[in-house]
């Protein structure tokens, strides 16, 4: 199975995606972890998205042809990387679930944005005004997917997504 979490930074992928896969014992591919480490060994940041995605994908599809729940936490903020990983799952006829997180609390979105700390080497996160920057060029979905509002207490969010991955008996 192939989760793919969408959502702007700092609306809660990363928690929730972390504590899934703490859980579950699923593989977390972080595209910030990705670029991260991209970036340390040289490119430069208009050169990592794509290619974080692209190193993403290689990675997933080997852990999903051997049978492995992979989550994947990225932005997705447009259709392409979206399709990215539908076609992913299709290729490796694994099931595809996506999650998307939004935080509609302006005034607590930018709390969380300006507060948090990274915890990947050299990570600099996007800033306020780059996040608010990211809202305008950020496609809405279509399609079936689970919205989770996060601005609730971690837990009733979790609880939220534990229950949609839990198959119906």
């Amino acid at each position: 199975m192939l989760l793919e979490f969408g959502g702007l930074p700092g609306t809660g992928k990363s928690t929730l995606a972390r504590l899934l896969a703490a859980d579950t014992k699923a593989v977390w591919l972080r595209i910030d972890e990705i670029e991260g480490a991209l970036r340390r060994n040289g490119l430069t940041p208009d050169q990592t998205g794509l290619a974080a995605y692209s190193v993403a994908h290689d990675v997933a599809a080997n852990h999903l042809r051997r049978g492995l729940t992979v989550i994947a936490d990225a932005v997705n903020p447009v259709a392409e990387a979206r399709n990215g990983w539908r076609d992913l799952a299709a290729t490796v006829d694994a099931d595809h679930v996506v999650i998307e997180t939004v935080c509609p609390d302006s005034t607590e979105h930018r709390r969380r944005v300006e507060t948090r700390v990274s915890d990947l080497p050299g990570w600099v996160y996007p800033s306020w005004a780059q996040v608010h920057r990211m809202i305008t060029e950020y496609q809405p979905r279509t399609g079936d997917h689970l919205v989770l509002d996060t601005t609730r207490p971690v837990d009733v969010s979790y609880q939220e997504l534990t229950t949609h991955l839990t198959p119906e008996n």
